[in-house]
């Protein structure tokens, strides 16, 4: 009998292929458009998002893709779509052959229709229009570039082996897109452009998503200046015994809370930011750079204007553990306080009671020698009455029986009075 699959098994093995990179010839153009909820954009309706996907395939009577499908690659008339739902976002990449005689004039772009756009379930992340020619040699790219792209921040650089030269400002035009071009030697494999326009889609994306944290330092930064001037006030207060300990952990707790609140709001993003900015610099690692004429790569531009924003992300994610750190350590010491004068009170309020017990036994002894005072007085003058015949009979004073009765009748009393106590405890 055959070993049982496990449910998983086909699926884990096809997830593997599911994605395949597009290929691409020289000359050629590329569009990407990425749209993301400003909000909850992990819990976003992902069917809303399919819906949408078939709403545009309709209009070019394509083939739908597979129900509860997160890709989708097909033709749309003369061209190819490629159709992504990822973890925050969805994309679409439009492949079409050939290049405009104006460079960059989004006619590629214009197959997302204006209304299709204005229903889409998401707000444009990013979009991006991508130019390939074929050249042979680098006659040419300098003037290109120059012309489309902004010097001060281009980046261009030679990859995989000098097969390709690419490059690329990652500003805005005029129509709210990015730009890259693309310049492929001849033989370069329709796949390997393919692959190289997909990397760049993708270094602009994840970068995208990895600058959503610094808008979150930014959101973050007064409430956390204004948490930790509370906090080191709280704590040289304590040091300075300004305040009464009781008031200051209450003080201290509102801090805390206030600390936890706003790590549980910013983990995910933060999280998020370092593990975008691994994939940009993996993306652009495996580009394999080498320098196109002493200019800046893509690698030193990210190093420049992209690094210092991810480790500001990844310096106020360590504050804010910090902080909330100290205001613990800051809590379990002034609770080690409240402890120690909570015991010094109540070793005082048990010295107090000490006192009052001693009181009330000497006060207790007081009425019981009282007592046996007054038990006495009664009991003699019954004794000098059970003594009266003597008296008669023998002649002897009253005041020589009561003498003598008195020593008696106090020991009879004071013995009577100590069994009775006895047999109490």
């Amino acid at each position: 009998m055959p070993v049982a699959d496990h449910p998983l098994r086909q699926t884990i093995a096809n997830e593997l292929h599911a994605r395949p990179s597009p290929a691409l010839k020289a000359p050629g153009r590329a569009v990407y458009l990425a749209l993301a909820p400003a909000e909850n954009a992990v819990g976003r309706d992902r069917e809303a998002e399919r819906a949408h996907l078939i709403a545009l395939l309709d209009r070019f009577g394509a083939v739908h893709p597979q129900p509860n499908a997160n890709h989708y690659f097909g033709r749309i008339g003369k061209h190819w779509l490629k159709w992504e739902s990822h973890t925050e976002f969805v994309t679409y990449t439009i492949l079409g052959e050939g290049v405009a005689e104006h460079a960059y004039d989004a006619t590629t772009y214009a197959l997302f229709p204006q209304d299709w756009l204005a229903c889409a379930p998401g707000l444009r992340l990013t979009s991006a229009l991508i130019r390939v020619e074929k050249l042979a040699g680098d006659e040419g790219i300098t003037e290109k570039v120059a012309e489309w792209f902004v010097p001060e921040s281009l980046a261009i650089s030679r990859v995989l082996d000098d097969e390709l030269v690419i490059a690329g400002d990652f500003r805005f035009d005029v129509a709210g897109h990015m730009r890259f071009a693309l310049f492929a030697r001849p033989g370069t494999g329709e796949r390997r452009i393919g692959r190289v326009v997909q990397r760049l889609c993708e270094i602009e994306t994840y970068k995208a998503m990895s600058m959503l944290g610094l808008a979150t330092v930014r959101e973050l930064s007064p409430e956390l200046a204004r948490l930790d001037q509370k906090l080191t006030g709280l704590i040289e207060g304590m040091t300075h015994d300004e305040t009464a300990p009781a008031d200051t952990l209450h003080e201290l707790l509102d801090v805390s809370a206030e600390l936890e609140t706003m790590i549980a709001r910013s983990s995910f993003r933060f999280g998020a930011t370092a593990a975008y900015t691994r994939i940009v610099n993996q993306r652009i690692e495996i580009l394999r750079e080498e320098r196109f004429k002493g200019r800046q790569t893509f690698a030193e531009f990210m190093m420049r204007r992209f690094d210092p924003a991810v480790r500001t992300v990844a310096a106020t994610e360590a504050r804010l553990a910090a902080m909330s750190e100290r205001a613990e350590r800051a809590g379990e010491l002034l609770q080690t306080r409240v402890d120690v004068e909570r015991s010094a009170q109540n070793q005082a309020l048990l010295s107090s009671m000490d006192r009052r017990a001693d009181l009330q036994l000497r006060l207790q002894q007081t009425v019981e020698g009282l007592s046996v005072v007054a038990i006495s007085y009664y009991a003699v003058n019954l004794a000098l009455y059970l003594l009266g015949p003597v008296e008669a009979y023998w002649h002897i004073d009253k005041y020589w029986l009561a003498a003598g009765a008195v020593p008696v009748v106090l020991t009879v009393v004071w013995l009577a009075l100590r069994r009775v106590k006895r047999n109490l405890h």
